[in-house]
Order: C-alpha cells, then sequence, then structure tokens
C-alpha cells in the first residue's frame, strides 16, 4: 500500500508540474506604479512637443 502511494504521489507531482507549464496566462506582465507613471509622463511629453 505504502509503495504504491508513494509511486501515485510522485506520478501526480509530474502531472501537477506538467500541467503547468502547459497552461500560460492571457494575463499582461505587471507594470509598476512607477513604470506607469514614467510611461505616461514620456507620452505627454511627446503630445507637447507635437
Amino acid at each position: 500500500m505504502n509503495r504504491q502511494k508513494k509511486i501515485n504521489g510522485i506520478f501526480k507531482k509530474k502531472l501537477k508540474k506538467f500541467k503547468s507549464k502547459m497552461h500560460t496566462s492571457n494575463k499582461p506582465a505587471y507594470v509598476s506604479k512607477a513604470e506607469r507613471e514614467k510611461i505616461e509622463n514620456e507620452k505627454q511629453n511627446t503630445q507637447n512637443c507635437e
């Protein structure tokens, strides 16, 4: 019983890792608050120059 349980546990771990690698997220990458502010300032500067 213990051997079978151990084998099943190892199999489940490998399956979980495989599924997590195959599943990709559609969520956009995180942009920090400072980066957003910097990008916004650059946009305003380009609009002012035009």
